[in-house]
């Protein structure tokens, strides 16, 4: 079955409290969209790009679920968001851009662009996403639609404390194809994320966002 789914110090701190953050959920935002993090926890108030040639992976779930996030970065007041979540058991991306813009006041509006997949795929495993707009040319094998999400058994596990509804809407699906993704996510998570040539750039112009 298929579907189209369509400054010195300044610079060096945002460095260091962005990277471990956006490297954490660099992931490729395909049909992927996360298990939505616990009710307990609170996401970043920006939403990320995420951008693949290709995405392959096995064991798939999808289903609904929401993410309280801060409205703004200065992170005091909160919101909740419904989000389309993916997961995988096993994946891999080719050629995966992953890019956020910040604003920084006195400096302007910083981007910060990850690349890997290049030459050898990024593999992940046990992989969630929040998804918010998803673009894509999808190939599903084995697909269910319709399943509870607690009913669904060929994805991951839904977390516990996750912010979904048991006997909501899910499918899944034993593979999962997308070629040509483009996304926008709050959130990624992941047992293992491996990241192949990696490349980290940071830049104040617009031409640095995956799309």
């Amino acid at each position: 079955m298929e579907s189209q789914v369509r400054g010195g110090t300044r610079w060096k701190r945002f460095a260091v409290v962005m990277v471990p953050s956006v490297a954490a959920a660099a992931c490729v935002g395909v049909g992927l969209a996360q298990g939505a993090l616990a009710a307990s926890f609170s996401v970043s108030g920006q939403q990320f790009k995420v951008k693949a040639s290709h995405l392959e992976g096995t064991g798939f779930a999808q289903y609904g679920g929401i993410d309280t996030v801060y409205e703004t970065t200065e992170g005091k007041k909160q919101k909740k968001v419904p989000v389309a979540i993916s997961s995988f058991k096993n994946a891999e991306i080719t050629e995966m851009c992953q890019s956020v813009a910040t604003p920084i006041p006195g400096i302007g509006t910083i981007y910060l662009r990850l690349d890997a997949g290049k030459d050898k795929p990024v593999t992940a495993k046990n992989l969630y996403i929040d998804v918010a707009q998803l673009d894509a040319n999808a190939k599903f094998e084995d697909i269910d639609i319709g399943v509870a999400v607690k009913d669904q058994k060929r994805g991951p596990d839904v977390k516990p404390g996750e912010s979904v509804l048991p006997g909501g809407f899910a499918q899944q699906a034993r593979k999962a194809t997308l070629t040509n993704v483009e996304q926008t996510a709050w959130a990624t998570t992941a047992g293992t994320f491996t990241l192949n040539g990696l490349s980290m750039k940071l830049g104040t112009s617009e031409k640095m966002e995956c799309f």
